[in-house]
């Protein structure tokens, strides 16, 4: 059986913790500021972790060897 290959697009912007779970950064957060709220800003620093459903189904379809 060949080996699978994993997607390149989605393995520069998530990553995979110890646990299991897929971590990626939120976007939003590099042009047009000055419309968005403190609070909006301040959140979208934070990492995003992806722990289930079905978008943790696929991405662990393209990163099969994460």
């Amino acid at each position: 059986m060949k080996k699978l290959k994993t997607r390149r697009a989605a393995a520069k912007r998530f990553t995979k913790t110890a646990k299991g779970a897929f971590k990626a950064h939120k976007g939003s957060h590099s042009h047009l500021l000055s419309s968005k709220n403190r609070k909006r800003k301040r959140t979208l620093k934070k990492l995003h972790i992806i722990e289930s459903g079905s978008v943790y189904q696929n991405l662990s379809r393209l990163m099969p060897y994460s």
